[in-house]
């Protein structure tokens, strides 16, 4: 597999560091990407992470977009404004930002999340209730049901 796959909880210490699973860092390795691109995802309170991959589809996202129009503007905004690229340490930790931590409510550890072009970085509570609807969403797509049967 060439993405982001499974799930990991880890501890975020004093300084607001969390380690970067190994099998994360691999893939962005292998992306040739230099740390870890993240921004606050604008539909969760997760902040979403990657490296080139992640950048691509944000690009297609963008593409088409009059780059002098008031939507262009607000979607760049969105995807490079709030972004930061995380450098790593020798033992594969980042420092989360604490605007990162406020948005996503991380304090004492966080779930790293894999997505196949991007990871998220979730506080593992909030992620519990968005694991189910995941879920739910997913059997529905899988089964042709609707998601209101599905949680019925």
């Amino acid at each position: 597999m060439h993405g982001f796959v499974s799930h990991f909880t880890n501890k975020v210490d004093a300084k607001g560091r969390v380690s970067i699973p190994a099998q994360f860092r691999q893939v962005l390795a292998r992306d040739g990407y230099e740390g870890v691109y993240c921004f606050p995802s604008p539909s969760n309170a997760t902040i979403d992470a990657g490296g080139n991959a992640l950048l691509t589809e944000i690009g297609k996202q963008l593409e088409g977009v009059d780059g002098m129009t008031a939507e262009y503007d607000l979607l760049a905004a969105a995807f490079y404004g709030e972004s930061d690229t995380l450098r790593m340490d020798a033992e594969g930790r980042v420092i989360l930002p604490e605007t990162f931590r406020e948005h996503t409510g991380i304090t004492n550890s966080a779930l790293l999340v894999g997505l196949r072009h991007k990871f998220q970085i979730w506080e593992p509570s909030r992620y519990a209730v968005h694991r189910e609807e995941a879920k739910k969403t997913a059997y529905a797509r899988l089964t042709g049901r609707s998601a209101e049967v599905v949680s019925g």
